[in-house]
């Protein structure tokens, strides 16, 4: 047994169910059954055909992951606070860190998951230059906020730098949200300089 974090004695009441969800570790997406359930987090089994070291070491870089549980409609960020090992796997203990609930009717609409993520990017849009700051990111785009009034039309494409992630490449303005002090604009990638996007999960609902 691995304890990540020592302030897991005081643990909340913890409901048994059965239910299957999606963990994003290591950059890689794990399906896992779902064995209790409470406010502050789950309990979770995760069956492996990979080597369990690479998932150890995945957990000591950062043991904060994202989640989704699709029965129990909820999806965000969760810190592995505990790991047990079994037979072809192991349990894990999850504890939420920022969560939001109730995420069925807007998974389905955006089609796949938003991670909240603070970062600064460079874009350009009419022949100028704007720095950026990330208010979210998806394997389909980024919500962007932008300080001072832009003139930008839905429909724009603009090319963008987000080296946080090492992307760059060309988006669509899909929608706009603008005053005095600040732009708030979302981005429909529709050409990347590189096929994969490590760090963000798909989590992807079919159509």
């Amino acid at each position: 047994m691995t304890e990540l974090n020592p302030n897991t004695e005081n643990r909340a009441y913890r409901k048994s169910l059965a239910g299957t969800g999606l963990i994003y570790l290591g950059f890689v997406e794990y399906e896992v059954r779902v064995l209790n359930l409470s406010v502050s987090g789950f309990l979770a089994e995760l069956k492996l055909d990979v080597d369990l070291k690479d998932v150890f070491e995945a957990l000591q870089v950062s043991p904060v992951i994202d989640i989704y549980l699709p029965e129990m409609r909820l999806a965000g960020e969760a810190e592995v606070v505990r790991v047990d090992s079994i037979e072809n796997g192991f349990h894990i203990g999850i504890e939420f860190r920022n969560v939001s609930y109730d995420v069925d009717n807007l998974l389905y609409n955006r089609r796949a998951y938003r991670k909240n993520m603070t970062a600064s990017g460079h874009m350009v849009i009419n022949g100028l230059g704007h720095a950026f700051s990330t208010a979210n990111v998806s394997v389909d785009g980024l919500m962007i906020r932008i300080l001072g009034h832009v003139d930008v039309e839905e429909g724009a494409v603009t090319h963008f730098d987000f080296k946080h992630l090492e992307l760059q490449g060309d988006a669509r303005v899909v929608w706009v949200d603008t005053d005095d002090n600040s732009t708030l604009m979302g981005l429909q990638y529709i050409r990347l300089e590189r096929d994969e996007i490590k760090g963000v999960p798909q989590f992807v609902r079919p159509l």
